[in-house]
């Protein structure tokens, strides 16, 4: 059983969705990841995502576009991102996921991003420009390493027909990640709930859990999203709060703190209905 798995158990017994945090690694530095990971996890984030940077992040909004840009200027690299969690791994049992696109992950090698991912304390990839029918590479070198706790999640929008709910159903591991909203990522201020129907569909179609993320930045969208979700997944908001202290680490450290326990306790609120 992978992290992932465990960790979604957890919380199914406790009522509760799981609050998923992305950032980009290697922004403000590759030497502050480690602490901004420990800082989610003591604030109450159940997993994170972490941001592999990218040239072209063509489904990223401004924020995490900025970011990416930040990361690649300090020369973080995904062989750098793969220490870095086996540094974290020394103090933290979180689930991580590796969030990027194929490039870097296809320029690594496939069994060897594999193996040493797995290897390093990895429990996830999603990788956002690579969809399951040409997935087959990677599924195929994840089994060779017989990395078994390495899930592969896939995303899933409003737009998604019948056959490809069934498709990413039968394909992911771990859980489903549905984009809330067509476009980029960002914040927004206001969102539609009418994702509930959807959520339902998928869940039709597969037993695992399905998280909800683009565009979630406050604590009442994420008790909102908790109600029909299994997990809230927040990106943007994170990654502005990192691009406004930057370097100072102490401020960072407290505001994302206060930032995110908000956000864990708007998960617990929600009654989930509609399953």
């Amino acid at each position: 059983m992978s992290r992932i798995e465990r960790k979604f158990q957890e919380l199914e017994r406790k009522g509760r969705a799981a609050l998923v945090t992305y950032f980009t690694a290697g922004d403000p530095t590759l030497e502050l990841t480690p602490d901004i990971v420990y800082k989610l996890e003591e604030s109450g984030a159940d997993m994170v995502e972490l941001g592999v940077p990218f040239s072209d992040p063509m489904a990223d909004g401004p924020a995490i576009q900025h970011s990416s840009e930040r990361s690649l200027k300090n020369g973080t690299s995904l062989h750098d991102i793969i220490k870095c969690v086996a540094e974290i791994r020394k103090r933290s049992e979180i689930p991580i996921l590796l969030f990027g696109y194929y490039n870097p992950f296809f320029a690594y090698g496939h069994r060897e991003l594999a193996r040493d991912a797995a290897e390093a304390g990895v429990d996830g990839l999603l990788i956002v420009d690579l969809p399951p029918e040409e997935a087959g590479d990677v599924k195929t070198a994840i089994e060779a390493e017989g990395c078994n706790k390495l899930d592969l999640v896939f995303l899933l929008a409003p737009t998604s027909t019948k056959e490809r709910i069934e498709l990413v159903g039968s394909s992911a591991s771990g859980f489903i990640y549905l984009v809330s909203v067509t476009g980029v990522t960002g914040a927004r201020p206001g969102m539609s709930y009418d994702l509930q129907t959807l959520v339902r569909e998928i869940k039709a179609h597969s037993s695992l859990p399905v998280g909800v993320g683009f565009g979630v930045s406050t604590p009442e969208q994420a008790e909102n999203i908790s109600r029909f979700a299994d997990a809230v997944i927040v990106g943007s908001a994170i990654v502005r709060i990192i691009e406004q202290h930057g370097n100072e680490k102490e401020p960072l450290l407290n505001e994302l703190g206060a930032f995110v326990s908000e956000l864990s306790s708007a998960c617990g609120k929600g009654e989930k209905n509609g399953q």
